[in-house]
């Protein structure tokens, strides 16, 4: 039954999330809490001496941060709300739960939970000097706007890493405590991505834009999902991590994408993370079913 339930979490936290959408859109206040317990039982599985940075990963983060303005300058010329959600999609950070596909895959696991810190310091830095240039508040100066968001961010993304660090440190019995129970992590993400779902269908219904606006933001989402699986493959396959590679830059933590999207940009630009969800473990399904199918050859 638990298996099951696993397999099936993630279409039944959306089918909720759709169902349920005027009440649970109204719970978005509690999503940053979430995101940042889902980090810290995470990061409370990581040491830092465990952490050994690459030149790989320099390369994936340059990729991740400079890809995503290039997208956005892209796409900006025909539609800004699909260029913002573009652009979502590439900036956001690695998965927390990228680390056990890639082990499952026979990929470095070890590699990629470094670069999820690493994706992770790197957005907590660029997202508030990007964001406002995009999607300005002429009331607020800029400077201001990105000091606002950098507190979030930085509270939300690199905060989780700094108290997991220090219960490991000077409180090793609560430590212990997070460690054994760590997979509450995925049903918190199950919660969140419930919530996310239902900030998502709002969007769809209340915006004023047509359909096919919506229809265009969810396969430039394919797109963008397909060429970082792509790129990510490419560049790690030349320091021998084809597949850690691939995970790192294609796998994302969509919750933090759509809290992002809705937060700071166009909230129907979280259509585009929101669709990214079913595109990357619709990826993430045919490369297990590969690999099992191997396994039985």
């Amino acid at each position: 039954m638990l298996t099951f339930l696993r397999n099936w979490t993630l279409p039944f936290a959306m089918l909720i999330g759709v169902l349920g959408y005027p009440l649970l859109m109204h719970l978005s206040i509690f999503t940053p809490i979430l995101i940042f317990m889902m980090l810290l039982l995470t990061f409370c599985k990581i040491s830092p001496h465990d952490l050994k940075p690459r030149l790989l990963h320099l390369w994936l983060l340059l990729i991740q941060i400079i890809g995503s303005l290039a997208v956005y300058l892209l796409l900006y010329r025909y539609n800004k709300i699909v260029a913002e959600g573009a652009l979502v999609c590439v900036i956001c950070p690695t998965a927390t739960a990228a680390a056990v596909v890639t082990s499952k895959l026979g990929g470095n696991a070890a590699s990629l939970t470094t670069y999820t810190l690493l994706a992770n310091i790197g957005v907590a830095i660029a997202v508030p000097v990007i964001f406002p240039l995009i999607e300005s508040h002429p009331e607020i100066a800029f400077w201001d706007s990105a000091i606002q968001i950098l507190q979030k961010i930085f509270l939300l993304l690199i905060c989780p890493f700094m108290l997991a660090w220090l219960l490991e440190k000077k409180f090793k019995k609560m430590h212990a405590i997070f460690l054994r129970h760590h997979e509450l992590a995925f049903y918190l993400w199950a919660i969140s991505l419930t919530i996310v779902t239902a900030q998502t269908v709002s969007s769809l219904i209340h915006h004023s834009e047509g359909g096919g606006v919506k229809i265009l933001i969810a396969l430039v989402a394919l797109l963008v999902c397909l060429l970082q699986f792509f790129i990510g493959k490419q560049i790690g396959g030349l320091y021998n991590e084809r597949i850690s590679g691939g995970q790192a830059l294609g796998q994302k933590n969509t919750i933090l994408a759509i809290w992002m999207a809705y937060t700071y940009l166009d909230p129907l630009s979280a259509v585009a993370p929101g669709s990214y969800v079913l595109w990357q473990n619709i990826i993430n399904s045919w490369q297990l079913w590969k690999k099992r199918k191997k396994s039985f050859l």
